[in-house]
C-alpha cells in the first residue's frame, strides 16, 4: 500500500485500467549503502504498451525546489524503470507525469521534464470514468478502497449534496 492518499490513488487508477503496477522502489543501490532515489507509481500496460512513472506531491514547496526535486526523480526513473518490469518489453519512451495539489499549470506546465497533472484534473478524470458505472451493476473491486468511494460518491451525489443545503 501506497504512504500516501494521492499515492494510493494513483496506483489504484492504474491498477484499475489494466496497469502493472510498482510503487515506492528504491532504485539505484549505493556501493556504501542506501539508495539514489525513491520511485512512488511505475505502471505499464502490456496490452497499449504504455509505460508510465508517477510522482504525486501534496508538498508546497517553491517551483525552484521543485523543479530540482522533480528533475532528479524523473531522471532517475529513466535510467533505472528499464529494470522494474522482467520479461516485458517496454517501449522506448516512459511518459513521466508530476500529479500536484497545488499549483497551477498555467505558467508551470511541465516539472522536472514531466507533464504536471492537478489532482483536480485527476480527480475529474476518475469521476468521469466511474459516472457511468453503476454500483449495482459494475461495482469497483474492494481492493481499491478509494476508487470505490469515488464510485459510491458519484452514484449518491445527489441524494448527499441534497441534504448538505
Amino acid at each position: 500500500m501506497a504512504n500516501n492518499f494521492l499515492e494510493q490513488l494513483v496506483a489504484e487508477w492504474y491498477e484499475y485500467r489494466g496497469y502493472f503496477v510498482r510503487r515506492n522502489l528504491a532504485v539505484g543501490k549505493r556501493r556504501v549503502g542506501g539508495y539514489e532515489c525513491e520511485l512512488d507509481v511505475v505502471a505499464f500496460n502490456p496490452l497499449s504498451s504504455h509505460l508510465v512513472h508517477v510522482e504525486p506531491s501534496m508538498d508546497a514547496e517553491s517551483w525552484q525546489t521543485r523543479e530540482r526535486r522533480f528533475r532528479k526523480k524523473f531522471q532517475a526513473g529513466r535510467k533505472y524503470i528499464p529494470e522494474l518490469f522482467p520479461g516485458f518489453e517496454l517501449p522506448p519512451e516512459v511518459e513521466q507525469i508530476a500529479v500536484l495539489a497545488f499549483g497551477s499549470k498555467v505558467n508551470h506546465p511541465t516539472l522536472g521534464g514531466a507533464k504536471v497533472l492537478l489532482v483536480s484534473d485527476l480527480m475529474r478524470e476518475i469521476l468521469e470514468e466511474l459516472s457511468d458505472k453503476k454500483i449495482a451493476e459494475n461495482t469497483v473491486p474492494e481492493h481499491h478502497a478509494l476508487l470505490r468511494t469515488l464510485q459510491f460518491v458519484v452514484e449518491y451525489r445527489k441524494r448527499v449534496f441534497a441534504t448538505l443545503t
